[in-house]
């Protein structure tokens, strides 16, 4: 059976949550969007800090710590944008590194989006 995570983020009308946890897995997808669900500007870097504080924002909102996240798909829309999130992301942890991907797509859902996350924690006890 699976859980949402009540979380403060902007209220999407899209048929989602923001964080399910199942099995002992918390799930969570994360874009570069303000409280009033719009895309920040300022570029990759306005937005991967975006990105990278609505999941802390989700992780804490689970009771867990970013220590519990085990893996993160990075999605942008520019190779040239990696090294640029890669020094965002890597404020946000703490060796040992979750497991990571990245990939460079061609666009995401909403034009003016440059990164995307997709990521997974332990949830101990669920």
């Amino acid at each position: 059976m699976k859980k949402a995570i009540k979380t403060d983020l902007f209220a999407s009308k899209a048929p989602l949550e923001w964080a399910v946890v199942a099995n002992g897995q918390l799930s969570t997808a994360q874009i570069p969007i303000d409280a009033e669900g719009k895309v920040v500007e300022g570029g990759i870097e306005a937005q991967a800090r975006q990105t990278m504080e609505n999941f802390k924002h989700t992780i804490e909102s689970a009771e867990l710590t970013m220590d519990a996240v085990t893996q993160v798909l990075i999605y942008v829309t520019d190779r040239d944008q990696l090294p640029v999130f890669n020094k965002v992301y890597a404020e946000y942890f703490d060796a040992p590194y979750p497991n990571r991907a990245a990939m460079v797509v061609a666009g995401l859902a909403r034009e003016e989006m440059l990164c995307e996350i997709v990521a997974y924690a332990v949830v101990p006890n669920s």
